[in-house]
């Protein structure tokens, strides 16, 4: 004997029906089968509705009805060929002239008890198992349509009835004895001790089934549903999310009591008892492998076996001082929310006696709540205990899986990727058995939560990060396209996912949870709306994805004000805007500490030599306990270039305005030429190694005239023409002493000074070519001969290159 359940989805429409069919007939020919049938899809919830209403004086109980006569009729006329339909037409219009004239009597009283639902809902059972009986009689297939409600004996517990098996067992074997190959039945209805009915509670007809299948000694259940068997993670909330091939009954049970809803963990009960394989298949999809549920699955590579939530949750926490050393408060905390009918989700309780925490769904929040406070009323009013402290808005994430048993590191692991993406854990519960590991979290993040867990257990393969880029000017557009360029490189070698989610410049902005099409950024952004940075981050907050990394590719003060913000939530910031590592040093350390704090990363390599690696190698030399003692640097590729190409045969000012053409200068080129970006790039390179400066502390001597700084950038322009001999002047007292001009910063002792000076052959900075920069590192370990590290210090190619490595650092 085979016992097969077929789920509301399964039997929802005529179509649907004749798939249930087809796999019964297939069932039976192999062995004698009992087809277990739920209410069709959304049944059960519109005769509930239909109650409520009645008993609420609310005569739109009689159209919902009407609309219930005429779903089954148009099942029965599309299921049944049209010589076959008189009967079966006209036992769904006596059911549900029953059902009027039970919801008239309901109206009537303006009452509705638990005796009455179950009347009232177990016409979606009879009328769906019915129609199925009715498409077997049509095709000539032999069969029996059996009353659960004459089988199934309860105690009186109307709703959530307890079934006395001893009693039961008995007339299901009597029923059920193989003389004709298939027996339809009706899930989740039973009867009471003097006939009445009742239902089995939430789940019921897998319930049905499952005492089917354990009176009987069934060789097998079978849950036929909607998806292709138990999944690791919820597929509406992973995406990659997949069936998991064999499952323990304890382990299934786990899943299925924090969320999974394949299964209501009591179906369980009587075949696991028995040591019945149960299988999750999928009606849809019936060549589909599925889950077996079985007694001891084989070992695999895998510790954790899946991973659920439920939710809404609320977080009720009984303290106090009054509390330690004294039995008995756990004892009548629990028989107070028992007496209640609360169910504890989830329970923890402090070494020290002190407080006690459960976590209990949140429509019964209220309840235990009060039922809580009036129980210690008198310990609080003595100040023994504190008033009980109540939070919402939370959901249960559980792992759960046998083989996490004994294996060292799963909680670290679990704690560890939820704390790298800024999920708050605000409950834990371990049982001895090691089976589960349950974490209380907000609800907002349990999308994120599922999928950080899931890509950390379970996809080891791939980690997707999702990038927001600010910034789409030639730095920008260079790092998009080498992004691009790059995606099947990260996939083989890094094994990384990394999409762009988000993109802004200074007027439109545009976010996509799914990633955007890097080949068509640019319709996608002029699309989008108009950028409000307040509005940006909020709305990347809110969708809260996983292994985000903000880059901010401006030069924007306002964009560097965001990153308080992000970094509180767990958000990585690649920064190539100076803005905010050269701005006051309590800013500085507070970003820095916002990352500490928060286990996320604040980089921002390119603030000093584009993509040069300066800034991690200084951070290297320090880690490793090495000190700096001085630093001499070349750190503008702008003036680098200038002083590179001016030899006097050309005037000066020509020589920056080709600078500016080929892109190497800001759109206002006297940033470059005053010294300041150069100040700005040793203050954060002294900060990095340890010295909390401010920018005025930097000395700038200046090479330029005054009258340079005055006006409009083409005023600037016919001033450097007019000072041609001042430059001229600089450049020969270098050459006649066999020098070249460099633009230098330095630091030593505390100090840092940024200039133009004349380096002799030999020096390190002497050799420099184009646009290049080099930072020359004295150290303890580097004393005589620097660390010296020397490459291009500008353009966009390198810049972007540089933003791309900080982005895959922050990625790890």
């Amino acid at each position: 004997m085979q016992i097969l359940k077929f789920g509301g989805s399964s039997v929802a429409t005529a179509d649907n029906m004749q798939r249930v069919l087809d796999l019964a007939q297939a069932a039976a020919r192999q062995a004698p089968t009992v087809v277990v049938v739920s209410a069709l899809g959304g049944v059960t919830d519109q005769l509930i509705a239909a109650g409520r209403r009645a008993a609420a004086h609310d005569d739109s109980y009689r159209p919902l009805l009407r609309e219930l006569e005429q779903r089954h009729l148009e099942a029965a006329r599309g299921l049944l060929p049209i010589a076959g339909q008189s009967a079966v037409l006209s036992q769904v219009k006596t059911s549900c002239n029953e059902l009027e004239s039970l919801c008239d009597g309901i109206f009537a009283l303006g009452e509705l008890s638990a005796r009455t639902l179950d009347k009232l809902v177990s016409y979606g059972e009879l009328l769906s198992s019915r129609l199925v009986a009715a498409g077997l009689a049509a095709r000539g297939a032999a069969h029996q349509w059996l009353d659960s409600r004459q089988l199934i004996r309860t105690d009186a517990r109307y709703g959530h009835a307890a079934v006395d098996f001893a009693r039961t067992n008995p007339l299901i074997q009597a029923a059920a004895t193989g003389e004709v190959p298939l027996y339809v039945a009706p899930g989740f209805v039973a009867a009471a001790p003097d006939g009445s009915t009742t239902t089995l509670g939430r789940g019921g007809s897998d319930y049905t089934a499952a005492i089917f299948a354990g009176a009987l000694g069934a060789s097998t259940l079978e849950i036929w549903t909607d998806v292709s068997g138990m999944m690791t993670a919820d597929p509406r909330l992973v995406r990659a999310a997949r069936p998991i091939p064999r499952i323990s009954y304890q382990e299934a049970m786990e899943l299925s009591h924090f969320g999974a809803k394949v299964l209501y963990p009591p179906t369980i009960q009587p075949v696991m008892r028995a040591g019945i394989p149960l299988w999750i298949k999928n009606t849809f999809a019936p060549t589909d492998a599925g889950t077996l549920v079985e007694v001891a699955p084989p070992a695999n590579q895998e510790f954790v076996r899946g991973i659920s939530s439920i939710g809404p949750i609320s977080l009720l926490r009984l303290e106090g001082s009054g509390m330690v050393g004294v039995p008995g408060f756990s004892r009548r905390l629990f028989a107070a929310l028992a007496q209640e009918q609360v169910n504890v989700v989830l329970i923890t309780q402090s070494s020290s006696e002190h407080s006690i925490c459960v976590a209990v769904s949140t429509p019964d929040a209220d309840r235990a709540q009060q039922a809580a406070d009036q129980e210690f009323a008198a310990e609080i009013g003595r100040g023994l205990l504190d008033p009980l402290d109540r939070e919402d808005e939370l959901a249960v994430v559980a792992l759960v899986g046998e083989q996490m048993k004994n294996h060292p590191g799963i909680s670290g692991r679990l704690f560890g990727a939820l704390g790298q993406n800024g999920v708050n854990i605000r409950a834990i519960a371990q049982g001895s058995s090691e089976k589960n590991i349950s974490t209380v979290i907000r609800q907002q993040d349990v999308r994120k939560a599922i999928n950080v867990l899931h890509e950390t257990f379970f996809e080891a393969t791939t980690r997707q990060v999702n990038v927001v880029v600010a910034g789409v000017g030639n730095v920008g557009r260079k790092l998009l396209e080498q992004l691009q360029r790059q995606q099947p490189w990260l996939r083989e070698k890094l094994r990384l996912h990394l999409r762009v989610v988000g993109l802004a410049n200074s007027r439109q902005f545009v976010l996509d949870e799914d990633g955007l099409d890097l080949a068509n950024w640019e319709a996608a952004l002029a699309a989008g709306p108009t950028l409000d940075l307040p509005r940006l981050t909020d709305e990347l907050l809110a969708l809260n994805l996983r292994n985000t990394v903000f880059v901010d590719v401006t030069a924007s003060a306002d964009v560097a004000q965001v990153y308080e913000q992000l970094l509180a939530r767990s958000v990585a910031v690649v920064a190539c805007n100076k803005v905010a590592a050269s701005a006051e040093y309590a800013r500085y350390a507070r970003l820095k500490s916002l990352a500490q704090e928060f286990n996320t990363q604040f980089l921002f390599e390119t603030n000093v030599g584009a993509g040069l690696p300066i800034i991690g190698t200084l951070g290297d030399l320090l880690r490793s306990g090495d000190e700096v003692q001085r630093m001499q640097a070349v750190l503008s590729g702008t003036l680098n270039f200038v002083f590179n190409n001016y030899d006097g045969t050309r005037p000066f000012a020509e020589v920056v305005r080709q600078a500016q053409q080929e892109g190497y200068t800001e759109p206002d080129p006297r940033l470059d030429l005053t010294g300041v970006d150069v100040a700005r790039k040793i203050l954060i390179l002294a900060r990095e190694a340890g010295h909390p400066l401010e920018m005025p502390d930097v000395q700038n001597d200046s090479f330029l005239p005054a009258a340079c700084l005055e006006g409009d950038v083409p005023a600037f322009y016919e001033q450097l023409a007019a000072h041609e001999s001042h430059f001229r002047r600089l450049y020969d007292e270098a050459a006649a002493q066999g020098c070249k001009l460099r633009f230098v910063a330095s630091f030593e002792e505390g100090r840092a000074r940024v200039g133009l000076q004349q380096v002799a052959p030999g020096h390190d900075l002497y050799s420099l070519q184009g646009k290049d920069n080099a930072v020359l590192f004295f150290t303890n370990r580097y004393v005589e001969q620097p660390l010296v590290i020397k490459g291009a210090g500008a353009g966009a190619e390198v810049t972007a290159s540089g933003v791309f490595a900080d982005v895959l650092r922050a990625a790890h």
